[in-house]
């Protein structure tokens, strides 16, 4: 794993998990709308939950959770990585979002995704991810991904749009 020492997290990081279980899930409206949880953070990683719901299946005949919102858990919590391995909060975007299909969901269960941003340069995040149920090491999905790094920290009153696509 990459160090963060000068990450924000890791210089405050109890004022910093509060204002991303309020904000970072909270005030993105599709983040909000397909009930993603915030459940840890840490310099450089991330880990939400997607809790069960049956308007979420892909497939009414087998109750599996739509792929999409598996892309969307995974989108959310590798950009979060990348806010956790940053010094300041700034502006990302992804840039390449790659992800495998290991197994479908079990139905029922909640999905969780944990990310880790493992290269920060100036100008990109590199994350890679694994979406879970039981346990990480029984992946439904992996991840890669790219972010593009702006700089610029967001303008006030606009920071919940600051992972844009």
């Amino acid at each position: 794993m990459a160090r963060y020492e000068d990450a924000l997290i890791a210089r405050h990081p109890e004022e910093v998990r509060e204002g991303l279980r309020e904000r970072f899930v909270g005030m993105i409206p599709h983040n909000r709308e397909i009930g993603l949880e915030f459940v840890d953070a840490a310099p450089g990683e991330a880990t939400l939950r997607l809790p069960w719901q049956s308007r979420l299946i892909g497939n009414p005949g087998t109750d599996v959770i739509h792929g999409g919102v598996i892309t969307s858990l995974i989108d959310s919590g590798c950009g979060l990585a990348v806010f956790c391995s940053l010094p300041e909060i700034e502006r990302i975007a992804t840039l390449d979002l790659r992800i495998d299909y290991m197994r479908p969901a079990t139905p029922g269960k909640d999905l969780y995704a944990w990310c880790e941003c493992y290269r920060l340069t100036r100008q990109v995040a590199f994350v890679h991810a694994v979406a879970y149920q039981d346990s990480r090491d029984k992946p439904v999905a992996t991840s890669v991904s790219t972010f593009m790094r702006s700089g610029k920290r967001p303008e006030k009153g606009k920071e919940e749009h600051s992972h844009e696509r």
